[in-house]
């Protein structure tokens, strides 16, 4: 029996990139592993048919009650999947709904978190969800955002990008890894090499190279491209967009940009993600603190 080890971020942050990584870094192949087979090395959190054996409720039928009812032992089933540490993708906040917890944290491990800069997350939600960019902007700052019930998945909880963000990294932990997704753009050796080391790894550099370059965006475009991805919302043309950084600049109002700020520049502010040019967006109340 295993421990859980989730890979949490707010949706469109790099989740999938790290699950990319971890699985070619653990099978060492010299190919890249197919990216619609990293489900069968982590498993997601809201895979509905986990709780199928619990219930004779249709699983697209599924309430946030219901799930509350069977989710601490359906996580609890998730530790049985593999003799050691178990991945789980999360994009669920970090606290309570419906008045039980999100994660069973008494089969929990530890956590890597990813963060991204909410002034681009916004513009990969907008075709992921298939929805416009103001009603992307207003997402982000909805507190009861989240997903709904279907055949495949039980709803997950969002909370708002500021929520998200605070409820996993407010306590520091040993067992907790906070990763910046620009990082990773930046310096992925460096930013690759802390992640495997975070979990007891010590990976030879021509394996941490293979396993980073296997997991790059370009490698998993083109994947999607030639077969697929199962993961794909039906809404979005692609789930693989840019994989890029700043480009709010270009397609971003200052007006937009001043929202966003405005919404959520305490996160920003401790990530680094407040451009100087635009300090003035900061709430005067909060300035003394930012």
């Amino acid at each position: 029996m295993g421990a859980l080890i989730w890979l949490a971020s707010y949706p469109k942050s790099g989740n999938t990139w790290m699950r990319s990584f971890l699985h070619n870094l653990f099978r060492n192949s010299h190919t890249p592993v197919s990216v619609n087979e990293i489900t069968d090395f982590c498993l997601g959190g809201s895979s509905a048919g986990w709780y199928a054996k619990y219930t004779a409720t249709p699983l697209k039928e599924l309430s946030a009650e219901e799930v509350a009812r069977y989710r601490m032992q359906v996580q609890q089933d998730f530790t049985t999947v593999f003799p050691d540490s178990v991945f789980v993708k999360t994009h669920d906040y970090l606290g309570e709904h419906s008045g039980v917890p999100l994660h069973n944290m008494e089969a929990t491990a530890g956590a890597i978190y990813i963060v991204r800069n909410p002034l681009d997350v916004v513009l990969s939600m907008m075709p992921h969800f298939g929805i416009t960019l103001e009603a992307a902007i207003e997402m982000l700052a909805n507190e009861s955002a989240g997903s709904a019930s279907s055949d495949r998945h039980v709803p997950e909880h969002y909370g708002s990008w500021s929520t998200h963000v605070r409820t996993w990294t407010r306590n520091p932990s040993p067992g907790l890894l906070v990763m910046r997704y620009e990082d990773m753009l930046d310096k992925p050796k460096k930013s690759f090499k802390t992640v495997a080391n975070f979990l007891g790894l010590k990976p030879s550099p021509d394996r941490l190279d293979r396993a980073i370059r296997f997991s790059s965006f370009k490698v998993l475009k083109a994947q999607e491209e030639k077969e697929g991805f199962r993961e794909r919302p039906e809404v979005s043309k692609s789930f693989f967009r840019e994989g890029k950084r700043d480009q709010w600049r270009e397609k971003l109002t200052p007006d937009q940009v001043r929202r966003i700020i405005a919404d959520h520049h305490e996160q920003m502010d401790r990530f680094g993600y407040i451009p100087e040019d635009y300090r003035d967006a900061v709430p005067s109340s909060s300035a003394a603190t930012v």
